[in-house]
């Protein structure tokens, strides 16, 4: 009888200590093993896709689940708790910030890579040299036709294509480009994808698509030096005139040197309190194997260097 009450007793205190165990917020996930789900602006998907698999591949115990969507709800389920990692173009704005620290939460910003915003036009379209001023009077509607531009041209009415009307590049283009101006009430619309934004640009002989660089190379070329071939890619000048001496296309030693107008900071924003997987993949993509990648992807790595070469485009 005295043996049994003592297994009894045993048995009681082992079940405690497992519920013990357990975290309180239900997250558990270590640096290197679980599963957890992230948001991804969407227009980083190649580079997180690669970046995801290197890692699973040297952590068995690990599955990274994620979410590829707008910036905005990325941002959204990072503050309601649904993620603790997510990849963005912005950092937190002050009242996101007071939403974290009212609850006792200490959120990181770790910028990841350096990227730049690129114009591509059909391949039918002579034209690819364009000043930072005359896209911003593009948006703004006061640019409407090509030949307000070129001439010659015969391409009619110009239309900008976004990938998603809550895009981190629709932000850039109203706060980065157009300095706050509304955009144009005609002549800009949104597909919901990057993918979608290439298909559209590649049949349509007017349109200008806005897109994010590392949906621009070509993955087998290691010096990233080749964009896709079934669009043109739009070289920029910040000059009052665009020529092929002062105009530069988002070439990797371009958003490196700062030559190309259209740069952005992409940031991991991270809120892990218990420095878990999230913390455990942040940590890899800022590792030297992690900036690797986004070297090859065509994007300026945050810490890796970067050799210059001297070409001629």
């Amino acid at each position: 009888m005295k043996s049994f009450k003592l297994l009894l007793i045993l048995s009681l205190l082992l079940l405690c200590s497992c519920k013990e165990s357990k975290p309180k917020d239900g997250w558990t996930d270590t640096l290197t093993s679980g599963t957890i789900p992230i948001a991804v602006d969407e227009g980083f998907k190649p580079i997180i896709e690669e970046e995801r698999a290197v890692f699973e591949g040297f952590n068995q115990e690990v599955h990274i689940k994620p979410t590829y969507c707008s910036e905005v709800d990325a941002i959204n389920k990072l503050l309601k708790d649904s993620v603790r990692l997510v990849i963005s173009t912005r950092r937190l704005s002050s009242d996101e910030m007071e939403s974290f620290t009212s609850r006792k939460f200490v959120p990181r910003e770790v910028i990841m890579a350096y990227d730049g915003v690129g114009l591509i036009v059909n391949n039918q379209n002579p034209d690819t040299l364009i000043t930072v001023d005359q896209v911003r009077k593009i948006l703004t509607g006061k640019i409407t036709k090509w030949n307000e531009i070129y001439p010659k041209s015969k391409l009619g009415n110009i239309q900008i294509v976004f990938d998603n009307s809550n895009s981190s590049t629709v932000r850039f283009a109203k706060d980065s480009i157009c300095k706050g101006k509304p955009f144009a009430k005609k002549g800009i619309y949104a597909q919901k994808t990057n993918l979608q934004v290439f298909d559209y640009v590649s049949k349509t002989e007017n349109a200008i698509g806005v897109i994010g660089v590392n949906w621009l190379g070509v993955r087998s070329d290691t010096t990233n030096l080749t964009f896709k071939t079934d669009v043109r890619v739009m070289a920029v000048s910040e000059e009052n005139e665009a020529t092929s001496a002062n105009s530069y296309k988002p070439y990797q030693a371009y958003i490196a040197l700062g030559n190309y107008p259209f740069i952005r900071t992409v940031y991991m924003l991270l809120n892990d309190p218990r420095m878990g997987l999230s913390t455990g993949f942040a940590n890899f993509i800022g590792s030297d194997r992690g900036q690797r990648i986004i070297l090859r992807s065509g994007l300026v790595p945050a810490t890796q260097p970067l050799r210059i070469v001297n070409v001629k485009d």
